[in-house]
């Protein structure tokens, strides 16, 4: 016999369907609807509600094998093949993480196909790969943030069993695994929760109507939201989550909902005996975030940090558009990788206003921020969605990453770019509805018109090819500039895995010089001095030591070390000063 349960306080009647036999429920008083029936373990299943004939998912679905418009599947998480009983986790400060999009991450775009990359990533040094949002949402492919039932696995990854897979391989070669969830919005398509309850609030974000955290009758909405989160962790073995644009989810309670979930996640790491984390996608800059809760935080472990991409990418680059506009200088970017945020209470240009608050570099260690080059948003969400790759040099690219990669920060790398792929990352849906479709490709098109983008140039989100072009070329990787970009990056990150200097997780002890108007800027780490030359000349630089690693060929002597230009050097001086 199988219970099953709805939390549905909207309909006046809800009955459920298992196999096309309807059986009657009964309701408690707090709106959830309970049955017991005789069902297999593979059962299909829905519900009707009032005297609507049309069969509806369940909220809490295990499996949505035909979609997010069909009925559920029966899925026991207790049947799954685990192989990893001897995991015991590891933390995300100061590891490397490595953000994918199964669909495009390889050619057939599932987990299985993914697991054949693994032994890649570990040879690179990865430590977590941190998947985007894997939830079931309309259409075939997509990115994933428009999710509707966020309890199920997407059925063209691999369902559930694929997703066991995946993290099972992971752990056995000793990495950790960060699920991207997305709890701030519903996607357009597919989503019937609010027939079954307040799921919505009454206000609303860029994405679409806001989650109901805060107002009247939000307290099973938390529940479902944490208890999403926790099956992630709980069910398939996930590390920890990456959490989705959380100043987009409203509260106005005494009790945050992230200080809540987080409180939930650290309860269940004593559980399970493993380490389990929280990293935050955020543009507050608000340190309460990743402030311990017995300080007054809300007890996020990390959050990624837009200030260090911006500072490191407008210096590099010389784009200064958009949100751009206060960063370019190596002053800014000087400022930005010593204290974290650049906008501090500071006044945004582009936001016309003060923003963020400084963060605390006595308490609060640098590895509570990730630090990036790339991330799916800082590609995809450009109008041609190219990466830094096809813009710049790989000398540049290199400079990137030995910013980045060398920082005190926690490290994460986009997929691809470690060897400069040429592919690039495009925004590409495919929304079963014509309507939704045309809107979705015509409003894509009107936003970068605005910004003067031809609109002819925009891809076409629903075109197939949009999402083909956007598959890694991992014929690539052995292939000239592309060989040699991968060569760098796996010697940066495995000299911050064994340099205890690199380890190093406090702002305090870090120092950072840089000359304007010759363009290069030095961080100085214990006995280590990485030196940028972000200019295209040569560039005399006034340190010296022993060259560790370096892109292109460095002049090292007498107190001095010359740089040509886009290139950098890593030295260690005989005693630290």
């Amino acid at each position: 016999m199988t219970e099953f349960r709805v939390w549905a306080p909207k309909p006046e009647l809800v009955r459920l369907d298992v196999d096309g036999q309807v059986h009657s429920m009964a309701r408690t008083a707090d709106g959830w609807w309970h049955a017991t029936v005789d069902a297999a373990p593979d059962a299909r299943y829905g519900y009707l509600l009032d005297d609507d004939a049309t069969v509806l998912p369940d909220p809490r679905s295990p499996r949505q094998p035909d979609g997010v418009h069909e009925r559920s599947r029966l899925w026991d998480p207790a049947r799954a093949a685990w192989t990893d009983s001897g995991w015991r986790g590891r933390p995300v400060e100061g590891s490397v993480l490595y953000e994918l999009h199964v669909g495009t991450f390889t050619a057939a775009g599932t987990f299985d196909s993914a697991i054949e990359r693994l032994d890649y990533l570990v040879d690179l040094g990865i430590d977590f790969v941190e998947l985007m949002p894997v939830n079931s949402f309309a259409g075939t492919h997509g990115w994933g943030y428009d999710g509707v039932l966020w309890y199920s696995v997407h059925e063209p990854y691999g369902g559930p069993d694929g997703l066991v897979r995946f993290v099972d391989a992971c752990h056995a070669r000793g990495l950790g695994v960060l699920i991207d969830a997305v709890f701030n919005h519903l996607g357009p398509s597919g989503n019937y929760l609010p027939k079954f309850g307040p799921y919505l609030s009454s206000g609303s974000n860029p994405w679409g109507e806001g989650i109901n955290v805060a107002d009247a009758d939000s307290d099973e909405v938390r529940r479902y939201i944490i208890g999403c989160a926790l099956r992630w962790m709980r069910d398939f073995h996930a590390d920890g989550l990456r959490l989705d644009a959380v100043h987009a989810l409203v509260d106005t309670t005494a009790i945050h909902i992230l200080e809540e979930l987080a409180a939930e996640t650290d309860w269940l790491a004593q559980q399970l005996g493993r380490p389990l984390s929280l990293v935050a996608e955020s543009d507050l800059n608000d340190p309460r975030l990743i402030t311990a809760r017995e300080r007054g935080g809300y007890g996020i472990t990390a959050q990624w940090a837009d200030d260090i991409h911006h500072a490191i990418h407008t210096a590099v680059s010389g784009e200064r558009q958009g949100y751009y506009a206060d960063f370019g200088s190596l002053a800014t970017l000087g400022q930005t990788l010593r204290h974290g945020y650049f906008h501090a209470a500071t006044y945004s240009s582009f936001r016309r206003r003060r923003h963020g608050r400084p963060l605390d570099t006595s308490s609060i260690p640098a590895t509570r921020l990730v630090a990036y080059t790339c991330t799916h948003d800082q590609v995809g969400n450009r109008a041609l969605g190219d990466r830094p790759s096809q813009n710049l040099t790989a000398g540049q690219l290199a400079v990137k990453a030995a910013l980045a990669i060398g920082s005190p920060y926690t490290a994460m790398l986009f997929m691809g770019e470690e060897w400069g792929a040429s592919t690039p990352f495009q925004f590409f849906s495919s929304h079963p509805e014509p309507e939704l479709a045309k809107a979705t490709a015509e409003g894509r098109k009107a936003e970068f018109a605005e910004h003067g983008w031809d609109a002819d140039d925009i891809p076409d989100p629903q075109d197939p090819q949009t999402f083909q072009r956007s598959k890694l070329d991992w014929d690539e990787v052995g292939a000239g500039e592309h060989a040699r970009l991968h060569r760098v990056y796996r010697d940066l990150i495995a000299l911050r895995h064994n340099d205890p200097d690199l380890a190093d997780p406090w702002l305090d002890h870090l120092a950072v010089d840089y000359d304007e108007d010759e363009r290069w800027i030095m961080l100085r780490r214990g006995r280590l001095r990485i030196v940028c030359n972000l200019g295209n000349g040569p560039a005399t630089v006034p340190a010296t030591g022993e060259v560790v690693l370096a892109w292109g060929e460095p002049a090292v002597d007498a107190g001095r070390t010359v740089l040509e230009g886009h290139s950098f050097a890593i030295l260690s001086v005989a005693e630290q000063t």
